[in-house]
């Protein structure tokens, strides 16, 4: 089976989510997205302590795709330095996870 991840990342509302969300996956990034929210966020940014609601999404991809998500993500996000992540996906339905690696095969 192919190496899979879960990349996540979040935005400021759901709407941006959504068209982003829509975005990686019409291009065949990801297999699909999870839109969470809101979510309350705790954190430290430019040197101030904060607190505030944003919408996370969950994509599930290919590791080998994972850089062709991470740029589309950062050229196509609203933020300027968003949060973008990827854990491992080590175990799974066998069916769900030949969908990930499938549905996500370039094109």
């Amino acid at each position: 089976m192919t190496d899979l991840v879960q990349v996540s990342t979040a935005t400021e509302t759901r709407d941006q989510a959504v068209r982003l969300a829509q975005s990686v996956v019409r291009e065949r990034l990801a297999a699909g997205a999870q839109i969470i929210g809101p979510v309350t966020s705790v954190f430290w940014h430019l040197g101030e302590f904060g607190t505030g609601e944003e919408w996370q999404l969950l994509l599930k991809t290919r590791a080998d795709r994972y850089p062709a998500l991470e740029a589309h993500l950062l050229e196509h996000h609203p933020w300027d330095s968003p949060e973008v992540s990827a854990v491992a996906i080590v175990a799974g339905s066998e069916r769900c996870l030949r969908w990930v690696a499938e549905s996500t095969e370039p094109a």
